[in-house]
């Protein structure tokens, strides 16, 4: 078995947890309701609602994008895996960076530094789009900007969760914040989708810059955070190998990164694919695609909102290989429905088992791994996601030549088969608990 790369911790942050108020909780506090247990720190109270607003500008900015593209590109489903190409990739390479820069500088700041960047490359795209200039070149190229800003600041993000709530509350604490996530995801787009018939495109571009700006100063009135994590002797290049060999070390973990690895090819092709299928499959304008957008948002909601008032969850590894086997199945009988009535309850599911999946997948792999590692573990498990485009470009394609339906029903029994091959052959995985 490989030796697990040796860090030399850095004086701060203290490796004590943080402490709960002490005393009887009042009738109010979080304490009181397992669901929202970690909202009793202030320092996570500030992180949710930063987050809350950068994932909401960053929803409203993805469908105010593709909507943007379909005009410029004549409702092309391949132009928008092109840009979900342009917004991914850099991911699978930036990300590893982005872990290393996490474990080895105060996460705060590379959180504050990457969403201002995001702020300013959404100001030059609305103002592009404004003055009537906009070009698909310059959506493509702002999307890889602002894919590299993702690729900082999530690794940053996710860990400076482990400096805020103690070990035993880490499911409770990420669960709650992709319930803000998800929460955005059922108002964002829909905002985004009404918004856009009045103050078109570019205006929902000038807001969503708006909404960046408030996260970031959200995230000053975070105190965790502001130093850094260890202080390693190796370069960033060394500190990126070291973070891969000890992720393949652990059988676990490695089972965690390639499920999210399979999750990423075959479940997330409907993100890119999503306003071509409602053009193609119900013939929706952009607040019908919205409401649609927010139908699945209202799934993820109750589905981390769900893990987050579980306080003991066991058998962790089987549920994470339940809810992926499920969104496949239901992935697949989705993409060939033609009636909105019947689309809902299978947007619903698909909320669920995609958010408890993706929750449930991050919450392993914080706990699993060293504190020193967590940033490069959350980097690497975003790295999957750059592989994006390794599947949403090629059903794009697809689309384009058997219709988006039977396009993204090939990737929802992708999704569900090789899920299945892994849980029957990954016997310790299945057994983490």
């Amino acid at each position: 078995m490989a030796q697990k790369p040796a860090i030399t911790p850095g004086p701060a942050p203290d490796p004590t947890p943080p402490q709960a108020p002490q005393g009887k909780p009042s009738r109010l506090s979080p304490a009181r309701y397992p669901m929202f247990e970690s909202f009793q720190y202030r320092d996570f109270r500030w992180l949710w609602m930063g987050g809350l607003v950068s994932f909401m500008a960053m929803n409203m900015q993805m469908i105010t994008r593709g909507w943007l593209v379909l005009r410029l590109q004549d409702d092309s489903p391949l132009a928008l895996a092109l840009v979900m190409l342009s917004f991914a990739a850099p991911q699978t390479f930036v990300s590893l960076i982005g872990g290393a820069l996490a474990d080895r500088l105060p996460r705060k700041y590379m959180v504050i530094v990457s969403q201002s960047g995001n702020a300013l490359m959404t100001l030059l795209l609305g103002i592009l789009d404004f003055t009537g200039v906009i070009e698909f070149w310059h959506v493509l190229l702002i999307g890889v900007g602002n894919g590299s800003m993702m690729a900082f600041n999530m690794p940053s993000r996710a860990a400076i969760v482990t400096e805020i709530v103690p070990e035993r509350s880490l499911v409770n604490a990420i669960s709650l914040n992709n319930s803000g996530m998800n929460l955005t995801r059922i108002i964002g787009p829909a905002l985004a989708g009404f918004l856009i018939v009045f103050i078109d495109t570019s205006g929902v571009f000038f807001i969503v810059t708006g909404i960046y700006v408030f996260a970031v100063l959200s995230m000053f009135m975070v105190k965790a955070g502001s130093t850094a994590a260890s202080r390693s002797r190796k370069s960033i290049a060394g500190d990126i190998k070291a973070g891969i060999g000890y992720a393949f070390s652990d059988a676990r973990l490695k089972g965690l990164v390639l499920l999210a690895l399979i999750s990423t090819l075959f479940g997330f092709s409907f993100w890119a694919l999503m306003p071509a299928w409602a053009r193609e499959a119900l013939n929706v304008q952009s607040d019908g695609l919205g409401m649609l957008m927010m139908i699945m948002g209202v799934g993820a909601l109750a589905g981390t909102l769900g893990l987050a008032g579980i306080r003991n969850l066991k058998f962790k590894g089987r549920v994470l290989l339940a809810s992926c086997l499920i969104w496949g199945v239901a992935l697949a009988i989705f993409s060939q429905l033609t009636s909105y009535a019947a689309a809902v309850p299978f947007l619903l599911v698909i909320g669920v088992v995609s958010s408890l999946f993706m929750s449930l997948n991050m919450t392993l792999l914080q706990v699993l791994a060293a504190p020193e590692m967590r940033g490069r573990m959350t980097s690497i498990n975003m790295m999957t996601f750059g592989a994006m485009p390794l599947s949403s470009l090629p059903f794009g394609a697809a689309a384009e030549r058997i219709g988006t339906p039977d396009a993204l029903m090939i990737s929802g029994i992708l999704l569900g088969s090789l899920t299945l091959i892994f849980a029957l052959s990954n016997r310790t995985f299945r057994n983490i608990q």
